[in-house]
């Protein structure tokens, strides 16, 4: 039986004051968001979990100046250090469709899609408040703003409740954030499981502090989905992966280094 392994695809950094990743949180100081994609190598193919955001879409689009990412960043050029192409991959998985975790989703070409159904609702008829955030709609195929697009790659399913999509792998939901936000939990033979927190929670501190993105629709779900984090982790004995923590960031292991 193959042994499962996970590479972390660094995507750069965006940057957000503190009061923006901790919601109420009384401090203006401007800190990195680092941004990765999750690629697990299983015996039943490549998933991908988030894609991370695209720089001209973000600096042209929405007009944010402080992102960074290089050209050896991207998705592609990630993979490219694994000796994978964007068509290798069979499985896409979005923890929710932000901009800045489904951008790299249109270098899928074959992949099946997998995606909470309340998200994919969200993203194809965002609040009003929520429209900059759904801005990268190229995972649709599309950048119209069209409502009812055809999702990019040819195969897609939407999801409902916690799911195990494959031996070991497991969505849970963790609405708040989004409408139809999944973190992601990947059982390992050799070290113990890694829990993908998504926007849930963006780093530590936050689960410390029991803040939740400032960025949210449902602070009462998002309340409940970092005590749901914590509970997961010592339900499973798991080690949680913040999204975009600028001080944790720095001690993960990144591609073409795997977990085992």
């Amino acid at each position: 039986m193959k042994r499962t392994r996970v590479a972390l695809l660094d995507g750069g950094e965006t940057s957000a004051k503190e009061y923006q990743i901790y919601w109420n949180y009384p401090s203006e100081a401007v800190v990195s968001m680092p941004t990765y994609g999750v690629l697990i190598d299983h015996a039943d193919g490549l998933f991908l979990f988030d894609t991370g955001f695209d720089l001209v879409h973000v600096q042209t689009k929405m007009g944010i100046s402080g992102a960074l990412q290089t050209p050896g960043q991207t998705i592609p050029k990630q993979l490219e250090l694994l000796g994978l192409r964007g068509s290798d991959i069979n499985f896409v998985v979005n923890s929710h469709y932000h901009f800045d975790h489904c951008a790299g989703n249109k270098y899928c070409r074959n992949a099946t899609t997998l995606c909470h159904a309340c998200e994919l609702e969200a993203a194809q008829r965002p609040e009003p408040f929520e429209e900059r955030v759904y801005s990268d709609r190229s995972f649709m195929g599309d950048s119209s703003g069209e409502p009812e697009l055809e999702i990019y790659t040819p195969h897609f399913e939407t999801l409902r409740g916690d799911q195990q999509i494959a031996t070991g792998l497991h969505l849970f939901e963790t609405p708040g954030h989004t409408p139809g936000h999944y973190s992601l939990l990947v059982e390992l033979s050799g070290r113990r499981p890694m829990l993908f927190s998504g926007d849930a929670c963006y780093s530590r501190k936050g689960l410390d502090l029991m803040k939740m993105p400032a960025s949210h629709v449902d602070p009462v779900k998002g309340y409940k989905s970092l005590q749901r984090l914590k509970d997961l982790a010592a339900q499973h004995d798991a080690e949680i992966f913040f999204s975009h923590d600028y001080e944790l960031y720095p001690t993960y292991r990144k591609a073409p280094a795997w977990y085992e």
